[in-house]
């Protein structure tokens, strides 16, 4: 059975059943029909936010089409409900980019999945759309004011950074020139979009504690200088207040089901290689009010998602994590050995001892924030008995506990013995992590001990470019700020092509970027883009629907 079968054969609860075994009240609940609701942020509540267990999901350098990251999230949180702690897992939500493109969603899958899947991958409850039109509402409001005779601010539209951002991976849109059609079109200028999941609204988003706190989030958004060189921000513009009227609904979390009925909150969805990678603030601490135990993941592997989960969301909300579950798949182990993709389900021990370093470099990378590891190794049916014994080797080696996880297979009971070394992690860790650097170190000292501690990398190369775009961002007073990383998901290094554990590279900056709303820098690596393109077969060329409404090939 395909995802979308195994998800059509569950009859699903009412969303209001759902909402009773985390007591949330039916009054408290905004409807999107009979399985999705909106839950109030008034819900989240502190105290339980400091009691709760958040348990991070991360995982190895993945191969293409991903290692189910969040197949294992699902499979845990039911895992973790079969032997009887009240979890909740929170994860992002789809984008439509790689829903069409070449990875698929992000629902899970076989049966560890957030149900309605098909709602969910695609339109959900409006959020992303919510984003985007906050997005280029300001984007509009830039080229009104430029155009405008006698409330003009004197931006200069050389200067201007802020893009407009659509969710679909669309190439041509990277690079355009907009205003064209004389006078009564605007005036041209060289822009460009992001993708929606890449926004800093997106970011806003996800970072914002309260609603006041986006529409100020909102407001300090850095789009450009005058002519005489000052900075503009989006209040300048008066922009904030429409902007968070847009976004009035889609701050608040969705609350969904597993395959098992067990609670889901997913809300907000950058990416990990080219954003923050992590759902929102508010939706982990409303899973960390609701349950004792929170099972979330951060996006692509620890030296993305799980770095900037720590560094960025986990300063600005005040929590930590009690443990860090690292997934891996012995495919993936061999791809990094030097095995092709189309040979990595056949059996090759001395290709996945290669390939076990990469495993060992994201363990040191968590270590590094000072929290416990829990390997888990989620399986594929090509996965021989002689594979699993080496991992489990390595892993004693280690010292660091492991689990095979059949979620996909088998749904929570395929993750009981990974939820039992997950929560004895949990309950013998008292610490909270320690961050990669301090916000008082100078930007290029950040990137420096992310590039050298969590990559492995010998040191940072800045171009021309990028050393003066640092420089202009350090004037403006933004050097205390956190670093978000663009760098490709496919090696610990910049260069995609550089498998396992890279050693003796460097990481070159090849330009900045600054979300001074969402608080933070972006130095972008290598041919790292903000704006993904199609792959030669799009998945959307599978995928169909039929009289009856029936879809076929989403995943």
């Amino acid at each position: 059975m395909t995802d979308i079968e195994i998800a059509n054969s569950v009859t699903p609860k009412h969303i209001r059943e759902v909402a009773e075994r985390i007591n949330v009240k039916e009054s408290d609940l905004e409807y999107y029909g009979n399985q999705k609701a909106k839950l109030p942020i008034e819900l989240i509540e502190e105290d339980k936010v400091k009691k709760s267990n958040l348990i991070l999901v991360t995982a190895i350098t993945p191969t293409p089409p991903g290692e189910g990251k969040t197949t294992s999230s699902i499979g845990l949180n039911d895992g973790l409900n079969q032997i009887g702690k009240k979890s909740v897992v929170v994860i992002r939500e789809p984008s439509l980019g790689p829903v069409f493109g070449m990875k698929g969603g992000a629902a899970g899958g076989g049966w560890s999945q957030v149900i309605p899947m098909v709602d969910i991958n695609l339109h959900f409850t409006g959020d992303f759309h919510a984003i985007a039109m906050a997005n280029n509402l300001l984007a509009a409001l830039i080229d009104n004011n430029i155009q405008s005779k006698s409330r003009s601010l004197g931006i200069d539209p050389r200067t201007v950074i802020w893009k407009r951002c659509m969710d679909m991976n669309d190439r041509a849109l990277r690079n355009i020139v907009a205003a064209l059609g004389g006078k009564a079109g605007g005036v041209p200028r060289e822009t460009g979009f992001n993708i929606t999941a890449a926004s800093e609204i997106m970011a806003i988003l996800c970072l914002c504690k309260s609603m006041d706190d986006l529409q100020k989030m909102c407001g300090d958004i850095y789009i450009g200088d005058t002519f005489e060189g000052s900075p503009v921000y989006a209040k300048d513009l008066n922009a904030s207040g429409a902007m968070a009227v847009l976004l009035k609904d889609a701050i608040k979390p969705n609350l969904v089901q597993t395959l098992e009925g067990n609670p889901a909150i997913i809300h907000g969805g950058p990416f990990a290689n080219i954003a923050q990678g992590t759902n929102s603030i508010l939706a982990t601490k409303m899973g960390m009010s609701l349950g004792g135990y929170v099972v979330t993941e951060a996006g692509f592997a620890a030296d993305l998602g799980a770095e900037k989960f720590l560094n960025i969301k986990c300063r600005k909300a005040e929590i930590s994590p009690k443990a860090v579950v690292v997934v891996a798949t012995i495919r993936a182990l061999k791809y990094h050995g030097g095995k092709s993709l189309n040979e990595i389900t056949q059996e090759d021990l001395s290709a996945l001892e290669k390939g076990i370093p990469n495993l060992e470099k994201h363990i040191e990378a968590i270590q590094s924030f000072g929290l416990p590891v829990v390997v888990s190794v989620n399986t594929f049916s090509s996965d021989t008995d002689a594979e699993k014994e080496l991992i489990y080797k390595h892993c004693e080696k280690l010292g660091v506990p492991v689990a095979l996880s059949t979620g996909w297979a088998e749904g929570g009971k395929g993750c009981t013995d990974l939820a039992q070394k997950v929560v004895k992690a949990a309950e013998g860790n008292t610490a909270k992590f320690k961050p990669t650097y301090e916000l008082e170190d100078s930007p290029l000292t950040k990137i420096e001990k992310i590039c050298k501690n969590i990559y492995g990398a010998n040191g940072v190369e800045l171009s021309a470019k990028a050393k003066n775009q640092l420089k202009r961002f350090e004037d403006l007073g933004y050097s205390k700020l956190p670093i978000c990383m663009a760098k490709t998901e496919k090696s610990l290094s910049d260069d995609e092509k550089l498998k396992g554990r890279p050693t003796n590279f460097e990481i070159h900056i090849r330009e900045f970027e600054i979300a001074a709303g969402a608080g933070f820098i972006i130095p972008i690596a290598g041919n790292m883009l903000r704006m993904p393109g199609l792959p030669l077969t799009p998945a959307a060329e599978n995928i169909k629907m039929n009289n009856n409404g029936d879809i076929s090939g989403l995943f």
